[in-house]
């Protein structure tokens, strides 16, 4: 477990004393640069006030649980989701994730019923997804906090350009990365990925109301991420 240094620490973590931002060192030093300019400063001050004053998910210390679960040079699975779930207990900084002894959201629960259809594996009880993290599936939400009861209410403070930032290194610094691309939103943010570089998997979304209209089941994106990485002699996720 590392803190991150330099300009981020003074904005956030010493000025929220239950914060204690953790990141892998992989990812520090890609991301330092990033740490530094003018739109993450004012992010940074927009969450810290955020923090003084509401309450906001995930917890401090899990907003970068994403890098600090899987590092720079581990992902072999990009996936990119949203917003944090903003009810009480549930964010966990891992994308589709939910903390053990959580109810498995709807998409995560279509999500796990399309392994099961895909790959035959049994359908998990708990909706934690640190077991895919652990084996460098690289959990990404545009945007890493929301407000309490408030979907969407730290869109546009610039955690979208620190997100697509990411997206860019991976894509341009690593090769033979699996992105998992569900529903518009995430496919705009992959848009510029090299797909002769990587593989580019889309489908429609998992949640309910886009899932059930068809587009997401029968996706076998699990399947086919993991004959590319064994293809490339990287080593299937066990899902």
């Amino acid at each position: 477990m590392h803190k991150v240094p330099g300009p981020f620490v003074p904005l956030i973590v010493q000025t929220v004393s239950a914060m204690n931002v953790q990141i892998a060192p992989s990812w520090k030093s890609k991301l330092e640069t990033e740490f530094a300019k003018d739109y993450f400063q004012q992010l940074a001050t927009f969450v810290r006030q955020e923090v003084q004053t509401q309450t906001i998910y995930p917890p401090g210390k899990l907003i970068f649980n994403a890098f600090e679960k899987c590092g720079f040079d581990q992902a072999k699975v990009v996936i990119i989701g949203q917003d944090p779930y903003h009810g009480p207990g549930q964010a966990n900084g891992l994308c589709f994730s939910v903390n053990d002894g959580v109810a498995v959201p709807p998409s995560l629960a279509n999500i796990f019923k399309e392994i099961h259809t895909d790959l035959g594996k049994p359908v998990p009880k708990s909706g934690n997804l640190e077991r895919w993290a652990s084996q460098g599936v690289l959990l990404l939400n545009a945007t890493l906090t929301v407000r309490a009861g408030a979907a969407g209410s730290h869109q546009g403070k610039g955690w979208e350009q620190f997100t697509d930032a990411v997206i860019r290194l991976l894509a341009d610094e690593r090769e033979h990365l699996v992105f998992m691309l569900w529903g518009k939103y995430a496919q705009d943010k992959g848009k510029h990925i090299d797909r002769q570089k990587h593989l580019v998997l889309t489908a429609k979304h998992p949640s309910p109301m886009a899932a059930n209209y068809g587009g997401w089941f029968g996706c076998k994106h699990f399947s086919q991420a993991n004959n590319y990485l064994e293809a490339k002699g990287l080593g299937a996720i066990d899902w």
